[in-house]
């Protein structure tokens, strides 16, 4: 019993050194490949509409809302405070920043995919 489990594990280790050595090297290639440029435009700048911000505050409420009707206007309202006010200034200043670094990536990339050199 001992022999043949010898021979077995033998036959075992003889066909795994055995397949090893039939291993066929792959030869590798380099070709460099030419970067195709990106094709992107600049976006056109975007065209927003007017807006008439009217500033209501406890001393001017019934001035403001009877000169609406008589336009015809039906008033709807949005109410911030002071601090809120400066809250949104700030948050379009940083979606402002945001889309100016996003603009800068897209020429680095541009300039990257379009120069002469490889870098």
């Amino acid at each position: 019993m001992k022999l043949i489990q010898n021979v077995l594990l033998s036959l075992i280790l003889v066909t795994f050194l055995t397949s090893c050595s039939r291993v066929q090297k792959i030869e590798t290639v380099k070709t460099e490949v030419k970067r195709a440029p990106l094709n992107l435009d600049r976006p056109e700048p975007i065209v927003m509409d007017e807006l008439n911000w009217i500033i209501i505050n406890s001393e001017n409420a019934e001035e403001v809302f009877a000169k609406l009707k008589e336009k015809g206007t039906d008033p709807v309202l949005f109410g911030l405070t002071d601090d809120e006010y400066e809250d949104l200034s700030m948050n379009f200043a940083q979606i402002r920043n945001y889309i100016i670094q996003q603009g800068f990536v897209i020429d680095k990339y541009k300039e990257y995919y379009e120069s002469e050199k490889v870098k």
